[in-house]
């Protein structure tokens, strides 16, 4: 169920805001955390909105976050760079990572940042369309809790492991791919079981191995990976690029989240391609425009009314979602409620 109110972004982010910085967390990186919980809701992905408020705050309390997230550069070596995180916020080392790695392909043609002892950071594409908006192919990968298992397993070892790529695609709204290589995002699940909903068969097993439609059940088991044993080797490689070689943790070591008191140990890595360095820009722009009309005039199969590129839907999500104001599930709303009383804030609905 969602409100029959729908409330403004700008509130809901101001309100979002203001509970980091009661948290203790200083007002520009409150204010960029919440940006990006509220840009995942505009786009239409609420199991990455503020529906994770909540979790962040619980571990900040807890200390296993650093509120004041203060990164060490270990590793500066003209295209690469590596960044201690020291458990800070995740969102506000991404971000980091991507300034970093967008002036170092600016300066050698691609930059490459590896981050670790980080933590979750939300929505890979919020920080790939950073870099594709100073002109930069980019790419993100990250680690996360394990959620499947490996292919022929049956115990849970590996994480869902998302990775994000995007770029400018001339007149359009950048072009962007933002997946988990499980069948579906966790959080989806957790936004299923928030609004009382089953989920489909396929999605996952529960504990005894069984396939499930409870939510909780899936939480408890087994997430399945995405086409099979191929969505299981993609996210084991994202793990080797975000944990092994950022020297962060791995595997098992890793903490969602969700859980309010174990240190995180997520590790990033990102690179940036600088597009100037293959072609002008205005060039790249026209190649992308002519990729997307190449797509676009597929005439639609049964049961679809137009076909869409990659990153086209959260863009005009956004757009209506600005206009309109967002709906949030009942229990979304009634956790913001809690977090509002408990701060002494005012809500936003």
């Amino acid at each position: 169920m969602t409100t029959q109110a729908p409330i403004a972004a700008g509130r809901l982010q101001a309100f979002v805001t203001a509970a980091f910085v009661k948290a203790g967390v200083p007002g520009a990186d409150a204010g960029l955390v919440a940006d990006t919980l509220v840009q995942a809701d505009l786009w239409g992905h609420q199991s990455h909105g503020v529906l994770r408020l909540g979790w962040y705050l619980a571990r900040l309390r807890s200390g296993v976050m650093a509120a004041v997230t203060a990164p060490e550069l270990v590793v500066d070596a003209g295209a690469v760079a590596v960044l201690d995180g020291r458990d800070g916020i995740g969102q506000v080392l991404t971000a980091r990572a991507a300034r970093e790695a967008v002036a170092r392909a600016k300066a050698h043609g691609v930059g490459a940042v590896a981050v670790r002892n980080s933590g979750h950071f939300g929505t890979a594409m919020y920080f790939t369309r950073m870099a594709a908006r100073e002109g930069c192919v980019a790419f993100l990968s990250t680690n996360s809790s394990p959620a499947m298992a490996p292919w022929g397993g049956r115990r849970k070892a590996v994480g869902s492991n998302p990775w994000s790529i995007a770029a400018p695609a001339g007149q359009h709204p950048a072009m962007m791919l933002d997946i988990a290589n499980t069948g579906v995002a966790r959080g989806k699940i957790y936004l299923a079981r928030n609004k009382g909903l089953p989920i489909p068969l396929g999605w996952a097993l529960d504990a005894s191995g069984a396939p499930t439609t409870d939510p909780a059940a899936a939480i408890a088991g087994i997430i399945l990976p995405m086409a099979g044993h191929k969505g299981y080797a993609i996210s084991v490689m994202m793990d080797m690029l975000s944990g092994v070689l950022t020297g962060s943790a791995f595997g098992t070591r890793v903490n969602g989240p969700y859980v309010p008191d174990r240190v995180s140990g997520a590790g990033h890595f990102m690179f940036a391609l600088d597009i100037t360095r293959f072609m002008p820009l205005d060039e790249f722009g026209a190649r992308m425009e002519r990729l997307i009309a190449d797509l676009k005039s597929v005439p639609p199969a049964q049961g679809f009314d137009e076909v869409f590129y990659p990153g086209e839907l959260e863009a005009r999500h956004e757009t209506e979602n600005r206009r309109a104001g967002l709906l949030l599930p009942e229990d979304t709303l009634a956790d913001l409620e809690r977090i509002g009383m408990g701060l002494g804030l005012e809500l936003p609905f």
